[in-house]
């Protein structure tokens, strides 16, 4: 069984915001001030319809026999069409499960869109059931499937006004939750140049949702407590090694006392 846990960050998609309010000659700031600003007189609130949004970070978890890894798609220079394409393309070569937080609502529908931008196949990901008669009745479209599950949807009863933060129910558990940044932050901090820091924190956040998960899994009989521990320890051993400051971090707001 393959399973990968994954979380996008965006920024504001200037180019169509140009196009969209005819703003040619703006810079990217002022054209993504003013998209916001559209989006607020229009709706209330300035957070940009999902097509709007480019994608600048695609992080995953990968667990796979005595495996389990944790990386940002493509490189600090990668575009786009390549990080999208990346993603797409796991899951053709493994057709994994697929485990998100609000990934149904926000993640998902942005790669639908970007994917469509960029002229990206993905036949495994949009099987209905078609070629692969196991996909009819567990794909990862279908909201109550479980090949694709998405845990706010799933923990608040598919009930939206039950859904959770991922930060939130992370400190709840005890682990490390947001640290250092926030998605309003990736915005200012695209534009300073640190595409490094964002990898970090999606990185830092698909692993509160890998962690969520496996309480998940426990809660619904899947893990006992000797598999629980022994998947915790996993990701602190692959944490470890792995040597980078951003981990040394979660590991020491994540001690080995914790839940």
């Amino acid at each position: 069984m393959h399973c990968f846990s994954f979380d996008i960050e965006t920024v504001p998609d200037v180019e169509l915001g140009r196009e969209l309010l005819g703003l040619d000659g703006l810079s990217d700031e002022d054209v993504a001030t003013a998209m916001t600003f559209k989006r607020q007189q229009a709706v209330g609130h300035d957070f940009l319809s999902l097509h709007q949004h480019r994608v600048v970070a695609i992080s995953v978890t990968f667990r796979t026999a005595d495996t389990f890894k944790v990386w940002s798609l493509g490189d600090e220079t990668s575009d786009e069409r390549e990080l999208v394409q990346r993603f797409f393309d796991g899951i053709e070569r493994y057709s994994p499960d697929l485990i998100s937080w609000n990934g149904g609502g926000f993640d998902l529908p942005v790669l639908h869109y970007r994917a469509l931008r960029h002229g990206i196949q993905a036949p495994r990901y949009w099987e209905h059931g078609d070629s692969d008669r196991d996909f009819k009745w567990n794909n990862y479209l279908s909201r109550y499937h479980w090949r694709h599950v998405d845990l706010m949807d799933v923990l608040a009863n598919f009930n939206n006004r039950a859904f959770a933060k991922l930060d939130e129910i992370a400190v709840m558990l005890g682990f490390p939750g947001t640290l250092g940044m926030s998605g309003a932050k990736v915005w200012d901090t695209y534009l300073g140049g640190g595409i490094r820091e964002i990898r970090d924190y999606c990185e830092t956040d698909v692993l509160n949702t890998w962690l969520v998960y496996l309480r998940f899994e426990y809660m619904r009989g899947k893990l006992d407590n000797k598999d629980l521990q022994r998947e915790y320890a996993l990701v602190r051993e692959t944490l470890q090694a792995a040597g980078q400051p951003h981990f040394k971090e979660f590991l020491d707001a994540w001690p080995e006392t914790g839940k």
